[in-house]
């Protein structure tokens, strides 16, 4: 029986596929270290795994038998590709299943920042007493209706935000990828990003993640946005400087944030807490069960097709 091995916790329904295939499963909890994902897949022909999982050069190396690593994720940065490609190993991913979920927090994001909605349900569970009822100057927050939503990235994910934003009213403003037909659908503008900084009431980033969009959002950045301006990212933690958006927050050059990734991540920048104006989320863009039995199902579909000499569903490269 082929060997695979499982670097991580999945849902019950791809664990139970992967058991009908003999997979041996990583007994930890949390993240898997690599000296443990080195150690589990020696003999392995495929890994599975969660993007956590740090499948770096000596992984691979080490891995002698190995054709294939799936990764249960759209993204593949825990991966060391290069390698992977010198040694003729396959490494796929779970794209496109992710959009809708995604896209959903996203605009979920959007909405709680500028409505101030985790703010007040802190209000109300933790200062009850501050709360006297209706008044014309209590709470107030920020309109969706006829801003400016400047996308970075007008991809899958991003064309969905931009659908739901249409509905809401809001004016589409984008940089990056340049679908012209499917822009003109929300009648969406292609602008300089430079432009899209500084006429967006709100940015969402949805850019896939590359070694140029590190720190994107940084001191310059952010000194080229609106003071009134919100930042939401739940695209990759990198893009953001996190402590250049603190400075920026404490100096209020922007309105407040909201994110679901992190630069540090699983870590979080401890002073991105204290602020009220700020939403944190822990990295659940796409954390339906419709979406991860989706990704699951895609992972697993990658491991047979390949162990069994066919190209996979979707390879990254």
């Amino acid at each position: 029986m082929q060997k695979i091995f499982v670097a991580g916790k999945l849902l019950k329904k791809t664990e139970e596929a992967l058991e009908q295939m003999g997979a041996t499963f990583w007994s930890g909890t949390g993240k898997i270290s690599e000296a443990e994902l080195k150690s589990g897949a020696k003999e392995a022909e495929a890994i599975i795994c969660p993007l956590s999982a740090p499948v770096t050069s000596d992984v691979l190396v080490a891995s002698p038998n190995l054709k294939i690593v799936s990764n249960v994720g759209a993204g593949f940065d825990n991966i060391d590709v290069q390698k992977a490609k010198e040694l003729g190993i396959v490494v796929t991913n779970t794209p496109k299943v992710s959009t809708e979920s995604t896209a959903e927090l996203s605009f979920g994001l959007i909405l709680d920042v500028m409505r101030r909605i985790s703010e007040g349900d802190r209000l109300l569970r933790m200062h009850p007493e501050e709360f006297k009822g209706w008044a014309p100057t209590f709470f107030l927050g920020r309109e969706l209706y006829g801003k400016t939503l400047g996308i970075i990235g007008l991809g899958k994910i991003g064309q969905a935000v931009a659908e739901r934003a249409f509905a809401f009213g809001m004016k589409i403003i984008y940089s990056g990828h340049r679908p012209k037909e499917v822009a003109q659908k929300w009648n969406a503008q292609f602008v300089s990003q430079e432009e899209l900084l500084k006429e967006s009431d709100v940015i969402s980033v949805h850019a896939a993640y590359s070694d140029e969009l590190y720190h994107l959002f940084q001191k310059g950045t952010f000194q080229k946005m609106k003071n009134s301006a919100f930042l939401v990212n739940a695209s990759r933690g990198k893009v953001v400087d996190e402590e250049a958006l603190i400075k920026a927050l404490e100096a209020k050059e922007i309105a407040g944030a909201a994110l679901d990734v992190f630069e540090f991540e699983p870590q979080v920048s401890k002073a991105l807490a204290t602020f009220e104006n700020v939403v944190l989320t822990p990295h659940i863009g796409n954390a339906t069960i419709e979406t991860r039995e989706k990704m699951g199902d895609m992972a697993v579909a990658n491991v047979k097709a390949v162990l069994a000499g066919d190209p996979p569903l979707h390879s990254v490269y």
